[in-house]
């Protein structure tokens, strides 16, 4: 017998909540049941569009009873909190990156998710994308010998607004993060960090101390190295590539096209469209089957949902390059 719809409560209706109302309402085997903001009506706009009761209160929402898990969308501040009161109720979690932005916190989370013993999963939704996760099971399978070099490019299209620099905890927390974790999907086991930094066009970054250009470098208990490159700008559109480099060959990942068909004329062969604009065109189906393992990561059934200490790891070495930049020193570092 199919079990009936597993109710969500969405914590969060800016932009990232908006994505997710729309893929629970998408998803069969999900359905939204209370949406909760401060901002009572985003939360009203969220609900009258995908479904489910509006409230002001996160609080109301965990405690309502009209939820079987909380998917956490609000700004990093309140995470650590809302995963707590979530759990401390018996109701998995799914967060939005990251868990929060001072370490020490998370720290003193990690015993009370244990205890607890309810799911957690963490919003690294690349391990999903198709590409990345066809590429990484090929390097588990051998395909191309032991992995020796892993190189990760992560353009975004422009560089955000100052405010959110500001509040963001930096290059490395808030954009890095991303491919830091995505450097532990195909090599957990990282014990050193390097990473510089550079303020070449973004007064944003300029203004609160941040980087607007950066590159990090790791390395693997294996021996391994990656090499993360990333921008907060890129006039060609939002890059993501990937390459995994070994022994017996290579797997690389190419940027996502705005479409397949190419010009060529006197003037120019195989002119190509731009690449997709933005985290939402590029990473779409990788939302969907996020959601998807954390229905069957809240229903018992198994998952590959990354984890509260994946989520503890990605901070642990985004802080670990922070330093690094800061203080132009190789950072040794514990994820155990």
């Amino acid at each position: 017998m199919t079990p009936p719809p597993l109710r969500i409560g969405l914590i969060g209706t800016g932009r990232i909540g908006q994505v997710h109302a729309a893929g629970i309402a998408a998803n069969p085997r999900t359905t939204l049941a209370v949406v909760a903001d401060p901002f009572v009506e985003g939360a009203r706009r969220v609900s009258e569009r995908y479904g489910g009761r509006a409230t002001d209160s996160a609080d109301d929402l965990i405690g309502s009873g009209e939820a079987d898990a909380v998917l956490i969308a609000s700004p990093t501040p309140t995470h650590v909190d809302l995963i707590a009161s979530s759990v401390a109720q018996g109701l998995p979690v799914l967060c939005e990156k990251p868990i929060d932005l001072d370490i020490s916190r998370v720290e003193a989370l990690r015993p009370v998710i244990r205890e607890a013993g309810v799911p957690v999963a963490l919003g690294f939704n690349r391990r999903f994308d198709p590409a990345f996760a066809s590429a990484r099971a090929r390097v588990e399978a051998g395909e191309i010998g032991a992995l020796e070099q892993l190189s990760i490019i992560s353009r975004d299209p422009a560089a955000p607004p100052a405010d959110y620099v500001r509040a963001s905890g930096g290059i490395f927390r808030d954009m890095t993060i991303h491919d830091l974790d995505m450097a532990r999907f195909f090599l957990p086991e990282i014990v050193e960090v390097q990473a510089v930094g550079s303020r070449l066009f973004d007064e944003g970054a300029r203004e609160h101390g941040d980087f607007d250009t950066a590159v990090t470098t790791l390395r693997a208990a294996s021996g391994a190295i990656v090499t993360i490159a990333n921008s907060r700008h890129s006039a060609t559109g939002y890059d993501q590539r990937l390459e995994a480099f070994g022994a017996r060959g290579m797997l690389q990942v190419a940027n996502a096209p705005t479409s397949l068909v190419s010009l060529s004329t006197a003037q120019h062969v195989e002119a190509k469209p731009p690449y997709q604009e933005f985290f939402l065109e590029r990473y779409a189906a990788a939302y969907a089957a996020e959601l998807a393992e954390f229905v069957s990561l809240a229903r018992g059934e198994g998952s590959t949902s990354p984890t509260f200490d994946d989520g503890r790891a990605a901070l642990i070495l985004a802080d670990a390059a922070q330093r690094s930049a800061e203080e132009g020193v190789a950072v040794p570092v514990d994820l155990s």
